[in-house]
């Protein structure tokens, strides 16, 4: 006699290795979510502070030894302002939005970038030309973002 199907018995250990792989995999591809967005807040913040410095040096070399005076024109608190585009600071700039991963103006020269369900602000400081974390230096968000 052919078998031509599965018998159930095959089918419900299918089921049950496939929802054991299921729930090894989903942990770890949620780990892998908050990683990216820390490599990427890393990545956006070295690539400011290069802008601030490369901006700097492009006006020692014209005479004038300030740093640039704001990093954008945007609007504090409104999604879709892009960022950090001032003199062309960043070549595209960064478009701002709220949530997870993502870059929100918050004063003047205050910038938020969320993290885990957490806001970790920065501060542009005109005089010196830091980029720096205002959180407490000691948070875990903040140091994930700039060590």
């Amino acid at each position: 006699m052919k078998r031509f199907a599965f018998t159930m018995i095959e089918l419900i250990f299918v089921i049950v290795v496939l929802g054991i792989l299921a729930a090894v995999a989903i942990p770890r591809l949620g780990a892998t979510r908050d990683d990216a967005e820390i490599a990427k807040g890393r990545s956006d913040v070295s690539a400011i502070r290069a802008a601030i410095v490369s901006e700097r040096q492009g006006r020692l070399l014209q005479g004038n030894s300030a740093f640039i005076a704001t990093l954008d024109d945007a609007a504090q608190d409104t999604e879709g302002e892009t960022l950090f585009d001032n003199n062309n600071l960043l070549t595209y700039g960064i478009t701002s939005a709220d949530g997870n991963g993502h870059w929100m103006k918050s004063g003047v020269s205050a910038y938020d970038f969320q993290i885990m369900g957490t806001d970790v602000t920065f501060d542009y400081n005109a005089t010196s030309g830091r980029f720096d974390c205002a959180n407490d230096a000691d948070t875990d968000e903040c140091g994930l973002l700039t060590n």
